[in-house]
């Protein structure tokens, strides 16, 4: 993608919180990502983290971090990743409780 650094920091730091962040969300329950609520806070809390996230590379503070606004197809292979990344989990998650019963 031929990324420079500034580009590359910024985009390292969205798919590390933004799929740290869901991925709490999916290992907290036996059940698939998207057929179990999570609570009222839990959810609020990460969607406020995902906002001030993408949100980040376009404050003053972006400055601070070495951070700078991705362009368009950056975000959707980031987006792509962390979607990976989900099924992945979700994948692993179900093998997992196959396999250990309690």
């Amino acid at each position: 993608m031929h990324a420079n650094t500034e580009q590359f920091r910024t985009g390292w730091f969205l798919e590390s919180v933004i799929s740290a962040s869901i991925i709490v969300l999916a290992i907290r329950t036996r059940r698939p990502i998207f057929k179990s609520k999570p609570g009222k806070y839990l959810l609020i809390a990460t969607f406020m983290i995902l906002a001030v996230t993408l949100s980040l590379p376009y404050t003053p503070l972006s400055t601070i971090f070495g951070f700078k606004p991705l362009p368009f197809t950056f975000m959707l292979v980031l987006a792509a990743i962390v979607i990976t990344y989900i099924l992945v989990v979700e994948i692993a998650k179900k093998i997992f409780y196959k396999r250990v019963k309690y």
